[in-house]
């Protein structure tokens, strides 16, 4: 069941979180070009997928968690440093998505698609410092999982 479980955390992971970091890496370019050309009906296309990506995908990726959390029980390691570490580093990148991210790209694209309206002054490079947090945070977390300092599970 372990093994089921660990199969399901990972693939959950690839298959959510990556999407959610490609695609609101992405959005900021996106959203400099959109207003850089607001008659460009395909750059407006653009963002609504991107953001729609994102949501959908941040939404899937509630399974990584859950998943880990139930192959960490299953393992015997809930309380080990390196994955309360990681719990709480996925916990701040999950944050940054749902209080950060999403509600700026909300922002970015409701300015996007009212005509004469400005998005404001570096709001595509904070989303970008923004986007670039979260993808930290997740790579770290990638990291710890890989190497698990102190683990002795063997897994």
């Amino acid at each position: 069941m372990t093994k089921l479980l660990f199969s399901l955390h990972v693939l959950a992971a690839v298959l959510a979180i990556g999407p959610v970091t490609v695609a609101a890496s992405m959005f900021p370019k996106a959203l400099r070009h959109a207003h850089s050309d607001p008659g460009d009906r395909e750059a407006l296309t653009n963002l609504r997928l991107l953001h729609r990506i994102c949501r959908v995908y941040a939404a899937i990726g509630i399974a990584v968690p859950v998943f880990g959390f139930a192959t960490a029980g299953s393992l015997g390691v809930l309380p080990s440093g390196w994955l309360i570490t990681s719990i709480l580093l996925t916990a701040a990148a999950a944050a940054t998505l749902a209080l950060l991210i999403l509600p700026a790209q909300d922002r970015a694209l409701a300015a996007a698609q009212t005509p004469g309206c400005s998005p404001g002054p570096g709001s595509a490079g904070r989303l970008a410092m923004h986007t670039g947090v979260f993808n930290l945070l997740w790579a770290t977390v990638t990291v710890l999982m890989i190497i698990r300092p102190g683990s002795t599970t063997g897994a």
